[in-house]
């Protein structure tokens, strides 16, 4: 028997969006985005429980503001002290991989979801999505895009308004479009 489109998706394969199963998981995370999205702001309980239910894996002291939004949640694994500001987008058609201690600003979005560039095979519906790992004490600033593939490593500010096309190492600041490194992080210096 052949791989499930989910499969497909989940391998960076070709795969087909409105397959049934896909479209019935995208469904039951919008559900629950919908409950968490209109919370009370003072229900951090309500809110913690939501998003444990939604994500694959989420450590503690998790901390995310609505509104959110996903394409299916149980694609993220989060790491403990994650606090994610307002308006962020997270299309989680592959995995995303977010350490301890991340920050993320408002309004950024992270896509593991791309299509062909051949508008030929776009027609067709054909979809793909590549798996996206942030490292632990990573900061994006405000408006960041993380695109498909993409790894962040640990210790790294991403700039406000950075399109982070390609991967960046551990240890620097990065920003524009596209995200570069410009400078490393000097360790502090005890006394």
């Amino acid at each position: 028997m052949g791989k499930t489109e989910r499969e497909k998706m989940l391998a960076n394969e070709p795969y087909g969006a409105n397959d049934p199963e896909l479209v019935a998981l995208r469904l039951a995370a919008a559900r629950q985005l919908q409950g968490f999205n209109q919370s009370a702001p003072d229900n951090g309980p309500t809110r913690s429980r939501l998003i444990a239910e939604l994500f694959d894996t989420v450590g503690a002291n998790c901390e995310i503001y609505p509104p959110f939004h996903c394409d299916y949640g149980r694609h993220i694994k989060a790491g403990k002290n994650l606090y994610i500001n307002v308006n962020c987008t997270i299309l989680d058609c592959n995995w995303v991989i977010i350490g301890d201690d991340v920050l993320i600003a408002p309004n950024v979005q992270i896509y593991t979801a791309y299509h062909p560039v051949d508008p030929d095979v776009r027609l067709t519906g054909v979809e793909m999505a590549a798996p996206i790992a942030i490292g632990n004490n990573v900061w994006l600033g405000g408006g960041v895009i993380v695109c498909p593939g993409v790894t962040i490593g640990d210790g790294t500010t991403i700039g406000a308004g950075s399109v982070v096309t390609r991967s960046i190492p551990a240890g620097v600041v990065a920003v524009g479009n596209p995200c570069r490194v410009v400078r490393s992080v000097m360790p502090a210096i005890e006394i």
